[in-house]
């Protein structure tokens, strides 16, 4: 199901979809009182919408596919040229799984949507996993190898800086990792925010060049606004879904890749 006032825009979406899923049925509509109608009529496997709707938003529709039955755990996305700045402003509810910014274009967006349809493996790319716990990031890391990255597990802040060290100034470009994945809190001296304002401040290593997605249990607002300000891509909160973790980790080797 595919949300939004500009029937353009529904166009483009749909457009994405069908191009991943030639088979699927895209239901469009132009608002909450048409996606309610929708819902009635039966099931639906994914939903995006809009953030602002003619006759509501984007949360309030969440909510709706929520209640409805047997909508429990179907992927709402927010597609929006703003869903950036409401990340970081934690507007998000828990009810919205996942978001992506219009600014990156439609190629990202085929990419994004390819992610929770039918996810393919990066092949070889690797991940810097920061995680002091063993227990964790045995879990952790299986999620991610059966994708089939390739993960060097560190236990501190510490050791993640001296991997990345080795690296610097490398003529082929080379930085050390695809992708770093580190908890925000650990039991060394310093911290995952400390690893992100390294990469970002020390290294000077921008969002596509080291991508870094963050996870934490902690779910005070401001310190997760905090990180996305600072550099984080994005967060996945603690207790890690299997298929969140995975579709946002895949999504952010992709992006890099486009440069």
């Amino acid at each position: 199901m595919v949300v939004d006032g500009s029937k353009l825009v529904r166009r483009l979406i749909s457009d994405t979809l069908l191009k991943e899923l030639p088979n699927a049925q895209v239901v469009g509509c132009g608002g909450l009182a048409e996606a309610r109608a929708a819902l009635a009529d039966g099931s639906v496997d994914l939903v995006t919408t809009a953030l602002v709707l003619p006759d509501g938003d984007g949360l309030a529709l969440a909510k709706v596919v929520r209640d409805a039955t047997g909508q429990a755990y179907v992927p709402v996305i927010v597609i929006s040229g703003n869903a950036q700045e409401a990340l970081e402003t934690r507007v998000f509810t828990e009810d919205i799984t996942d978001y992506f910014d219009k600014s990156l274009g439609q190629a990202a967006l085929a990419a994004f949507i390819r992610g929770y349809i039918h996810p393919a493996p990066v092949e070889g790319a690797r991940v810097l996993y920061v995680e002091d716990s063993k227990v964790v990031a045995v879990a952790t890391r299986r999620m991610l190898e059966r994708q089939g990255m390739q993960v060097l597990h560190v236990l501190s802040v510490e050791d993640a800086l001296e991997h990345l060290h080795k690296f610097i100034g490398r003529s082929d470009g080379d930085v050390g990792a695809d992708l770093v994945l580190s908890d925000v809190y650990l039991k060394g001296i310093l911290s995952g925010r400390d690893l992100l304002n390294q990469i970002r401040s020390a290294f000077h290593y921008g969002k596509r060049k080291l991508p870094m997605v963050m996870m934490t249990g902690d779910e005070n607002h401001e310190n997760q606004s905090t990180l996305l300000r600072e550099g984080a891509n994005d967060l996945v909160l603690k207790p890690i879904e299997e298929r969140l973790l995975v579709t946002k980790v895949l999504f952010q080797l992709r992006l890099a890749k486009m440069g």
